[in-house]
């Protein structure tokens, strides 16, 4: 079949699911997939995954992968430890694709990815300060300040979920007490409620809401951004009453003049896998 267009494949890893998709060079997704995260062994669902999607996109040159991945991982995504994969803990991700694909292969923290799709084609294009949040199993955030993303000196910075906003509080996967992912992931909210976070109560989702707003004013003060945008399935499955609770929280707890203007938003569509394309695209030079 004779090839009519080139792109990225897009590969979006996460604690619950595992999705991939084929993203042309404009940011059309030509075809996707996704199952869920096994307990055992992801890496033969990451490989089957892939190589389903390029397989049925013949007339699509692929000229890099990305990949988004939970952290923490070495820079570049050259080991990976996910707090909610288990049994990837320094798995060699980066060489293990490369070999799969044999195509230049980016992998960044899946909240950083994030901050550049949305940067690309979603609710951030056209802003030079902002900060992408994916909310579902974890908790992690992509910083661009300047027009830049935020790497940090180990390639881990972002990772919002690690603030701390409750002295002497709740236990989280980290080690750590008190952290806002131990509040707001699906996975904590399950442990302790015993229920999947859609089925949150209204209060269970205004308090999450609220914490997420006051760790949200404190990072505003810190960098300038004009806006945060929010993806995962956990806070867009609350819905607008996650975000009001979250903007009302901002706004009652962060009282500088430059940061009044902050909103906090919905991430667009298949907002992870354009955030996996937008890794491919800034590693072959396409922004």
């Amino acid at each position: 079949m004779t090839v009519s267009h080139s792109g990225y494949v897009a590969l979006d890893i996460g604690g619950t699911k595992l999705a991939a998709a084929m993203v042309t060079v404009d940011g059309s997704v030509v075809i996707s997939d996704r199952v869920p995260t096994p307990t055992r062994d992801p890496w033969s669902a990451v490989a089957a995954l892939v190589s389903r999607v390029i397989a049925a996109t013949p007339d699509v040159e692929p000229l890099a992968l990305g990949a988004g991945c939970g952290g923490p991982m070495e820079r570049g995504g050259e080991t990976v430890s996910p707090l909610h994969i288990p049994a990837w803990r320094d798995f060699a991700l980066r060489s293990s694709l490369r070999e799969l694909v044999d195509l230049p292969v980016a992998v960044d923290n899946d909240a950083k990815a994030l901050a550049l799709g949305e940067g690309w084609l979603g609710a951030a294009k056209g802003l030079g300060n902002y900060m992408a949040v994916v909310i579902g199993t974890g908790v992690g955030a992509g910083l661009v300040v300047g027009g830049h993303l935020i790497d940090g000196g180990s390639g881990n910075a972002g990772h919002l979920g690690h603030v701390i906003v409750e002295e002497g509080g709740l236990a989280c996967r980290c080690g750590a007490h008190g952290c806002l992912e131990a509040y707001l992931s699906g996975s904590a909210i399950e442990t302790r409620t015993g229920q999947s976070a859609r089925q949150s109560s209204s209060a269970t989702i205004v308090d999450a809401g609220r914490r997420f707003g006051r760790a949200v004013a404190s990072v505003a003060a810190l960098t300038s951004i004009e806006r945060v945008v929010v993806a995962g399935s956990v806070a867009l499955g609350w819905g607008d009453e996650f975000f009001m609770s979250a903007r009302d929280e901002f706004g009652a707890r962060s009282r500088l003049s430059f940061t009044q203007s902050i909103d906090i938003v919905p991430a667009g569509p298949r907002a992870g896998l354009i955030g996996a394309a937008a890794l491919a695209r800034r590693l072959v030079g396409g922004d």
